[in-house]
């Protein structure tokens, strides 16, 4: 066990210039990523709580609302993968010098976010017209 956890502790690197800013500011990203992945998560599953205390007589709401959870956590577990393979792969990119930019992860929040926009208002438009 004692070996496993010095596997894990990072060498020290020199500080020069802005190394430990360049770091840190890449620890606060994998934050970042953790925080919107455990929110995403979170809302999936409040989403479904809230599923069975309402009990929706609607078998296709249910239906919809279990869509919408799944595809929730699914999102939140994404952005957790994502910020954390981003995380490793940043910092091995640091301790070389070089920088690469998170292009697949923009693009990941910009679709996600737009299909959740989408979904979420086709749901509230599909309940506008069965009232």
């Amino acid at each position: 066990m004692s070996r496993w956890i010095k596997s894990l502790r990072a060498l020290p690197i020199a500080n020069t210039g802005s190394v430990a800013r360049d770091h840190l500011a890449n620890e606060r990203t994998f934050l970042a990523w953790t925080r919107t992945g455990l929110g995403f998560i979170a809302l999936g599953v409040a989403l479904e709580k809230l599923d069975a205390m309402e009990g929706m007589p609607s078998p296709l709401e249910r239906h919809q609302m279990k869509m919408a959870a799944t595809f929730l956590v699914g999102a939140g577990s994404g952005c957790l993968v994502h910020g954390t393979l981003r995380y490793f792969s940043i910092m091995r990119l640091l301790q070389k010098g070089l920088f690469r930019p998170n292009m697949a992860g923009v693009m990941l929040v910009v679709l996600t976010s737009t299909g959740f926009a989408v979904g979420g208002t086709a749901m509230v438009m599909s309940r506008q017209h069965q009232d």
